[in-house]
């Protein structure tokens, strides 16, 4: 803790020296004033997440909002909402990781270290629904990657918590995405490729906004994105040595691949309101997507892969060989769709008292499918392709939110007073994939595998449907008791079906030092509820040990389930936080504008897996576990850290030139303060979840423009990292040092609505330290890379304007 503690003290001694410096530019400023033509004002977009206080910019906020146009994000070369962030937000971290089941397509992202379902997404304002996958850890956050960038005006970024704003999630932050509105119709085309010579990807976006009736607007958009698979791998050492032992066979060299998937999306959208009155509106919005994937799996040697390849007169004449001479590697795929509709109505009573009542529903559909695999214990009656069953989620949502701006005279404006309420219903269903994905034959009694090879499917036994109901009620009061100083609190009560109820509060301020210098600071309590799927799900997973290259088969089973109570599970209950920052913002008339706060998140009861165990003698054992585990509230950590934010906005030469310059940088640890779980008692343990992210992330960033050009220069920094190779007899682990990425990027308008742009990302082909401890697999960089492996990567974009 002493490093963290010695880097949040210096935090503190910066906030103080800045607040001496900016307050001797305010009175140089006042002394003697910037002409207009010489600087340029920071633009300061109005905010509506963290505060339901009108007129809010990022500037006035009493907790640090990042906000992102259209430009910003367009700057980011990528579909995937997810790597967009991770190139804006310097505490947003977001992983590739090939060969990981289902979170090759749905990919895992943190927010300051946390767990990725600990920061809350809204889609103007809503809630969006979580994805049906469960995760690392058994982690069950939204799946970005289903909203089309495309379509997105512009995201703000609240880090700080705010459960009792928002309710569950919301303990790293909120994100909110603010979908396009404008009228006009925008047509772009976009091609990229890895300079490796793969990972083609081609992309075509639709957006048009029109006015209807009399008082009618809406935007609607669609997207076609496909990107073929990358390769970054050798050939395994087992696979050269099946070679060299038979020559007269032709082995694919590599025999698996590991890179990015094999990706083809469609998304369609609208955002639409019409004015009912002068004091009613009409609102709604909507986002369909649908997404199909392949990638590959682990290479099953035919001469070491036994519990696949044994012979046995209990299937007298059958052999895999005869089937799979060179071996196979499974090809894992998956069929998303994922839809968000919503539907309210808003207007004001009066001036000062306005409301807005809205509907919602959320769902995400995930089927599976294995091909190019076996399921042993079946011998010849086993099929080569399996669908593996369905994963769905779906979240229906009633909100009721109020705004009374309350005048006293005493005070230099209006107390601000939120109020509402929100009814919310989730389930969870479990689909059961065809009988001999997951069927143990009778081969399973001499040693073949069984269910299906690669990824056991979903069986009867573990399908289902569940659900949650959720009440909540809130209150948010914003007091400006002076002019310089503004006051906040919020209180939230939620009940759930499942577990009870729990209250959470939070206490913000803010003190204009002067008119360019501001401290703030809050205080607050948060929770995450158990979701349905994570309270009674069960999932077999496979794995491959990188020593011994075997398959191993485990359970994981629901707290519900006989066995999981007799190895001591017990019902899950929410994560509880305690979060407090304190920070210093400030702009000035020289174009100079920023941030810096830091941050103490405490969470404890957080949500992990249990220890593995043995299926205990004389216990039924149906899909032959080798082990089993369960979801448990079992240990505590404390999160600390640094976010600092800076831009510069200046005019260049004597002409039209402009120049941005802009900083972001975060750094952030977490700490295992205690608990139960193996990573309190398993220093190995401890250490993979404390060093697995870099704790130092940040961006430099340049953009010029000068007439119908625009170049930008981007510069991305990883701190070092630690990363393990997760086996069953054994944890290898490996440091990775720090990773600097440049980008280059420029742009050109042909005429007034024309414009093409190219650009380089990984300039200089930069690739992290190689994955020893993976390199009996045949990777080469490891799977858990907090930035892409993949090299260096080119693209170019036409835009039309209509």
């Amino acid at each position: 803790m002493t490093c963290s503690r010695t880097r949040i003290a210096r935090a503190a001694a910066l906030l103080c020296a800045m607040h001496a410096v900016f307050a001797g530019q305010a009175q140089a400023a006042s002394a003697v004033p910037v002409s207009a033509s010489d600087s340029l004002d920071v633009p300061q977009a109005v905010i509506v997440t963290g505060t339901r206080g009108s007129n809010r910019t990022q500037f006035d906020t009493m907790a640090p909002v990042d906000v992102f146009n259209r430009e910003d994000i367009g700057a980011v070369e990528s579909s995937d909402l997810n790597d967009v962030l991770a190139q804006l937000v310097p505490s947003y971290v977001v992983q590739r990781l090939p060969m990981a089941d289902g979170q090759v397509f749905v990919r895992p992202a943190t927010l300051r270290g946390l767990s990725p379902d600990q920061t809350l997404v809204l889609i103007n304002g809503k809630r969006f629904h979580r994805s049906a996958l469960l995760g690392a850890r058994g982690a069950q956050a939204p799946d970005l990657a289903q909203i089309p960038v495309s379509a997105i005006k512009r995201i703000e970024v609240l880090r700080d918590g705010a459960s009792a704003q928002y309710g569950s999630d919301a303990i790293a932050g909120v994100i909110n995405i603010i979908l396009d509105d404008t009228v006009g119709t925008e047509l772009s085309l976009h091609h990229s490729q890895y300079s490796e010579g793969d990972g083609k990807g081609n992309e075509l976006n639709l957006k048009t906004g029109f006015a209807f009736g009399e008082t009618g607007k809406a935007t609607i958009f669609g997207a076609l994105a496909k990107s073929d698979p990358t390769s970054r791998t050798r050939q395994r050492a087992d696979a050269i040595a099946f070679q060299n032992a038979h020559p007269a066979l032709k082995v694919p060299n590599p025999v698996q691949r590991w890179g990015q998937p094999e990706l083809d999306s469609k998304r369609l959208g609208f955002n639409a309101g019409m004015a009912l009155s002068d004091t009613l509106e009409l609102y709604g919005f909507g986002l369909f997507s649908r997404s199909d994937g392949s990638s590959d799996f682990n290479w099953r040697n035919p001469d070491t892969s036994t519990g696949a390849y044994k012979t046995s007169s209990l299937f007298p004449g059958w052999d895999l060989r005869s089937l799979y001479p060179l071996g196979f590697s499974p090809s894992y795929s998956n069929e998303q769709d994922d839809l968000q509709v919503v539907a309210g109505l808003r207007g004001r009573f009066s001036d000062r008292f306005g409301w807005d009542v809205s509907a919602s529903y959320g769902r995400s559909r995930i089927d599976y499918h294995l091909a190019n695999s076996i399921n042993a214990s079946m011998g010849p009656a086993s099929p080569t392709a399996f669908y593996l069953g369905q994963l769905s989620q779906a979240e229906k949502i009633l909100n009721a939110n109020f705004n009374y701006e309350l005048p006293v005279a005493s005070l230099p404006q209006p107390v601000n007073i939120a109020f509402g309420a929100e009814a919310r219903n989730e389930t969870y269903g479990v689909k059961a994939g065809d009988a001999a994905s997951w069927t143990v034959g009778q081969g399973a009694a001499i040693g073949l595998d069984a269910n299906a090879n690669g990824a056991p499917g979903f069986s009867d036994r573990q399908a289902g449907s569940w659900g949650q109901d959720s009440y909540a009620a809130y209150l948010d009061v914003e007091v400006p008791v002076t002019k310089a100083l503004r006051l906040g609190g919020a209180a939230r009560y939620e009940h759930f079906s499942e577990f009870g109820s729990t209250v959470n509060g939070k206490l913000s301020a803010r003190y204009a030092l002067s008119e360019s210098l501001a401290l703030r600071g809050s205080y607050s309590t948060g929770f995450r509820a158990p979701t349905p799927g994570q309270s009674n799900t069960n999932s077999t997973n496979q794995g491959l040990d990188t020593k011994t290259l075997l398959l191993f088969t485990s359970g994981r089973l629901a707290n519900s389930d006989p066995l999981a109570i007799l190895l001591g599970a017990q019902a899950l209950k929410p994560e509880k936080s305690k979060n407090l920052s304190l920070g210093l913002t400030w702009k000035t008339p020289a174009g100079f504008s920023g941030s810096v706060d830091v941050y103490d998140i405490k969470v404890s009861d957080r949500f992990s897996t249990s220890a593995a165990f043995a299926v205990p003698a004389g216990v039924a054992n149906p899909l032959r576990y080798t082990s089993v585990s369960y979801f448990t509230n079992d240990f505590d950590t404390t999160t600390r850290g640094i976010d600092i934010v800076g831009s510069h906005l200046s005019r260049v030469g004597d002409g039209d030139g402009k120049l941005n310059l802009t900083l972001a940088y975060n750094y952030n640890t977490t700490k295992v303060d205690g608990g139960k779980s193996s990573l309190v008692t398993n220093p190995a343990q401890r250490q993979v979840f404390e060093e697995r992210l870099p704790r130092q992330k940040a961006t430099l960033s340049a953009i010029y423009d000068t007439g119908r050009w625009n170049a930008l220069a981007r510069v991305r920094y990883y701190g070092a990292w630690t990363d393990n190779s997760g086996n069953a007899t054994g944890d290898i682990f490996q440091r990775f040092g720090a990773m600097q990425f440049l980008d280059l990027a420029a742009s050109y308008k042909i005429d007034d609505k024309q414009s093409v742009r190219v650009g380089v990302d990984n300039v200089l082909d930069s690739y992290p330290d190689e994955a020893t401890f993976q390199a009996s697999r045949g990777l080469i960089y490891s799977r858990n890379a907090p930035y892409d492996t993949d090299g260096r990567n080119l693209y170019v974009e036409y835009k039309i304007k209509f």
